[in-house]
């Protein structure tokens, strides 16, 4: 059957539009080639004809029938594209509040930018030893395939996590990790599995910021290795960092923040660990207020910095490492407020704006 017998009367299409992206829209008339337009009606009762450049006509994409919308898995969508997904997508989101569905092996996931109860110990424990695809679309599901494949075939697997900045890959990985350090012990975590997972409060305090688009974005790529014993329990990981954004160390676009953890600093600064660091609020310093935006809302840098140590410790950090890892951050936040001006054609002088440094 060639491609434009299916545009007859009845069928439905997708048409671009410019406030909604794709709107739906039912044909009101045979399609026959060779004609410039089709004759359509928009689910609000508005006629119209759109236009088909004759040269190279580019029938609009057909919508799927209502039966398989909401599939859990698109491919079992008869027509899969870009429109095709979005509305699948969005239907199980607005109304069934579900943020998972599978491409075939491939999960996707809509960030709710809210917490959803579904990743707790009882959770783990459903997913564990059962077949992806023999229970709803899950992140723990893939960590089990992965898991399970890995026992099975004695072979390295790798889960890969990607997506645009604020789509929730962070977060994914970290549910990843902790399927991991669960259904490897069957519920038991040991010290070494602890510290796998306390690595991410640390690499978030470091390199993760906030952005317009996410209050906690990773501005910087890495890879995880994480590695098994015999008997499949966690023995060990390794973490490898790539493309860090280092220019917003110096500098920040409007209603942005520097790295968290110069805000973490800032707001323990009266701690005794910190007044021989000579720190000031995150709105006196150059480097932490340049974006006009120094707290997020919700987030309490104060406690952070708590979790911030407490992982540093749990790592096996010894407090004068990490006394001179925070040496080294405050040294930044004050030279951020040094000044160096141009005083003639072979001298400068320094001009430091504040006091107490």
């Amino acid at each position: 059957m060639a491609l434009s017998e299916l545009y007859t009367k009845y069928n439905r299409v997708w048409i671009p539009d410019a406030e909604h992206v794709w709107k739906s829209a039912e044909i009101l008339r045979d399609f026959k080639p060779g004609e410039e337009a089709l004759e359509l009606q928009l689910e609000d009762g508005t006629e119209m004809v759109y236009p088909l450049d004759k040269s190279s006509p580019q029938l609009p994409h057909l919508r799927n029938p209502n039966i398989l919308v909401g599939s859990n898995d698109l491919t079992a969508l008869s027509y899969l594209h870009e429109p095709a997904v979005l509305h699948n997508l969005k239907v199980r989101f607005v109304e069934s509040n579900i943020i998972y569905s599978y491409c075939g092996i491939i999960l996707v996931a809509v960030n709710p930018y809210k917490q959803l109860h579904i990743y707790g110990d009882a959770v783990i424990q459903a997913y564990s030893g059962q077949n992806m695809g023999a229970m709803d679309p899950h992140i723990f599901a893939v960590a089990e395939e992965a898991y399970k494949q890995m026992a099975r075939n004695n072979k390295n697997q790798s889960v890969i996590v990607s997506g645009e900045s604020g789509a929730g890959k962070t977060v994914s990985a970290r549910y990843v990790m902790r399927y991991f350090a669960m259904v490897s012990k069957s519920g038991s975590r040991t010290r070494v599995e602890d510290k796998v997972l306390a690595s991410n409060p640390i690499t978030e305090a470091i390199g993760n910021a906030k952005t317009t688009r996410n209050d906690n974005s990773s501005r910087f790529g890495k890879y995880t290795e994480i590695s098994f014993d015999r008997r499949y329990q966690i023995i060990g990981a390794n973490m490898r960092t790539y493309l860090l954004e280092k220019s917003r160390v110096v500098s920040q676009s409007e209603n942005e923040r520097n790295y968290h953890i110069f805000y973490q600093m800032c707001a323990c600064a009266e701690q005794s660990e910190f007044k021989s660091l000579r720190l000031l609020s995150a709105e006196e310093f150059r480097y932490t207020c340049m974006g006009r935006e120094t707290r997020i809302e919700g987030v309490d840098d104060r406690k952070d910095m708590e979790e911030t140590r407490r992982t540093f410790s749990l790592l096996g950090l010894t407090e004068d490492f990490q006394s001179d890892v925070f040496k080294v951050l405050a040294g930044i936040l004050h030279l951020g407020n040094v000044e160096i001006r141009d005083v003639g054609s072979d001298r400068s002088s320094v001009s430091v704006s504040s006091t107490q440094i």
